[in-house]
């Protein structure tokens, strides 16, 4: 296969930057002419190898971070952006939107967040009564989407939380993770915090009737964790609650540098992070990622061997991306039964619809009609990377007969370059072309002419309708 060229510019100058060098002292130090330097730094020329082991030699660069993989990223973004028909106007072409993401980044996010409060805004005066108009919601931010785009842009990987996470793991003495016991002797002994399953406490029936999965009281110092819930949950919520108290001042920082626009995101995020301190707790870095490779990223048996979830688990695979280590690249989604994704991250070329649904040729769908098995799926972007695809769908019960039950299906997948590390490829036929499906990322920007799920034509081809001709889409591309 041939070696993918590295366009690093706005990376290569940021480095320079940080060192305060011109573009001559910095040439000089890794051994190229100044004109070599500013060619890389506008992405007129790619990165070769011995320009890549210079900057490890004389800045420190760990070169595992150097990738253009941020660029792949905004560049789906940007592309879908441009494609919304809130942005209106003519569509610049895919090599003018590249030269913008690669050359001014920052230029790129800040189209990203002025794209998103038209959204808003459209959204807001098509939708709102007058009612909410004078409460002053018109002007409010969308904080959900403001933290998933935070999570999404530091590739759902917190490092400093990752190495709290498992040296809490070490200190229990549980090499395969935390168990609930462990986990409410750690809470107990460490901040005097009780925990209690259940029980017949006015506030535990409220919280209950609630459907809460953990409820603290700061005063009585008592944790209480819904019973109904597997003891996989009930360990994740102890964890996120130790987050909470521990690391406050971690979380309150990290919260800070990432300057969201109200105290609703940064609320949200405080809860995210907890989340991520808590996976990062039951299934540490070094002893999952060695279990990964060994058990093949067998789902069912890692989820065994951790005593966890199966979201857990393809959650955390997802994240596993600390510099030097790193696992195989996979992308991560949550979906639900409407297309509508709750849940998103990749570390790989394929990036998700951020508005509308998902793709309808996507496993993720099928998923739902063989609840309780794995499926596979080989299939190929319009970008013409190939992917293996998992999804499986799973319930969450949360209480009796009468309350509501969450289903949802779980996607995750890879390039087929790393088939061969999972064991779900053994008996798949990845060199024959015809064993891809074509799946796009959403129909406004999927440029595929035959697609038979096609919903709404993409805006960048000229319809071709004939009215003697009738084929499944009612209309050709030009």
């Amino acid at each position: 296969m041939r070696a993918r060229k590295l366009f690093i510019g706005g990376k290569v100058r940021a480095i320079r930057g940080e060192h305060g060098l011109t573009q001559a002292g910095f040439a000089a130090k890794l051994g190229i002419s100044t004109s070599y330097l500013n060619q890389i730094e506008n992405n007129q020329r790619h990165v070769s190898a011995s320009v890549l082991l210079a900057l490890a030699e004389a800045f420190s660069v760990d070169i595992t971070t150097l990738s253009d993989q941020d660029s792949d990223r905004l560049l789906a973004d940007v592309s879908e952006a441009l494609a919304d028909p809130v942005s209106g106007g003519t569509q610049p072409s895919l090599s003018d939107v590249k030269l913008v993401v690669q050359n001014a980044p920052s230029f790129a996010r800040a189209f990203l967040a002025l794209h998103q409060a038209m959204r808003r805004s459209g959204d807001q005066l098509a939708e709102l009564d007058e009612t909410l108009e004078r409460s002053g919601a018109l002007s409010d931010p969308t904080p959900y989407e403001e933290v998933r785009d935070f999570f999404h842009y530091v590739d759902n990987y917190i490092h400093e939380l990752d190495l709290a996470g498992e040296a809490l793991s070490r200190e229990l003495s549980r090499s395969r993770g935390a168990s609930l016991k462990a986990l409410a002797d750690h809470i107990e002994r460490r901040h005097r915090v009780r925990v209690a399953i259940g029980g017949g406490e006015p506030v535990v029936q409220e919280a209950s009737a609630r459907g809460a999965l953990r409820r603290f009281d700061p005063v009585s110092r008592v944790l209480w964790l819904n019973p109904a819930t597997p003891v996989a949950t009930q360990a994740f919520q102890i964890a996120c609650q130790i987050a909470l108290i521990e690391h406050d001042a971690t979380l309150t920082r990290i919260i800070a540098d990432a300057r969201f626009r109200s105290a609703d995101a940064a609320g949200i995020c405080r809860i995210g992070l907890a989340n991520y301190f808590a996976g990062a707790t039951i299934l540490p870095y070094g002893a999952f990622s060695a279990a990964a490779r060994e058990l093949r990223h067998d789902l069912v048996l890692l989820a065994d061997r951790f005593s966890t979830s199966l979201e857990q688990v393809a959650h955390r695979l997802s994240t596993l991306q600390r510099p030097g280590q790193k696992g195989v690249p996979f992308f991560f989604a949550r979906v639900d039964k409407a297309g509508n994704i709750t849940k998103r991250h990749s570390a790989t070329k394929l990036q998700f619809a951020r508005f509308g649904s998902a793709c309808p040729l996507w496993n993720a769908h099928s998923a739902f009609e063989t609840p309780n098995r794995i499926i596979r799926q080989l299939a190929e972007t319009p970008d013409g990377v190939r992917y293996l695809c998992l999804a499986t769908a799973v319930t969450k019960p949360s209480g009796g007969w009468r309350d509501p039950v969450q289903a949802y299906a779980l996607a995750l997948g890879c390039e087929v370059a790393h088939a061969g590390e999972l064991v779900y490829a053994d008996d798949l036929d990845i060199a024959r072309d015809r064993a891809f499906e074509p799946i796009g990322v959403s129909c406004r920007i999927c440029e595929r002419r035959d697609c038979h799920q096609r919903a709404v034509p993409p805006l960048k081809r000229r319809l071709i309708v004939d009215p003697n001709t009738r084929k499944t889409v009612p209309y050709g591309l030009e």
